[in-house]
């Protein structure tokens, strides 16, 4: 993270904001971790990211959350570094994590309701994202 422009990539943004939702509740999940790394691991948008800099999100994260304004700061990072054109895939991808393990607790819902805000997802848009996170994690 020498680049002080920009210390972060677009895919750090997209962990970093996947952890966040798994850490919101000071619990993390072995299904919310599970569904980061296949993400990580399968989608393209991380096609060339160092699965091995997951680690130092975390870390990056965890510190923040440490913080009395540390998600001010994560949403600053993430503003400055992430592209509009991935706003939505963020959200989508948080709305996944979150609902990785069945079940939405009322920090992830506010962490949520706070991306939706900062990242000025569309109400109509958010629904839609939500709704997909919710089918593709219902157990049978």
């Amino acid at each position: 993270m020498t680049d002080t422009a920009h210390p972060l990539s677009p895919q750090d943004c997209l962990v970093a904001l996947m952890i966040a939702v798994s850490a919101s509740d000071a619990n993390l999940r072995t299904a919310e971790l599970v569904k980061i790394d296949s993400t990580v691991n399968l989608l393209p948008v991380f096609a060339d990211y160092d699965a091995d800099r997951v680690k130092s999100m975390a870390s990056l994260v965890f510190e923040l959350f440490e913080q009395e304004d540390g998600l001010d700061t994560l949403f600053g990072l993430i503003r400055d570094n992430l592209p509009g054109r991935l706003f939505e895939t963020a959200y989508a991808l948080a709305c996944d994590v979150a609902a990785a393990d069945g079940t939405l607790n009322e920090s992830e819902l506010r962490l949520l309701e706070e991306i939706r805000y900062e990242l000025d997802i569309d109400r109509l848009h958010a629904a839609a994202i939500e709704r997909g996170a919710r089918a593709r994690h219902l157990s049978a």
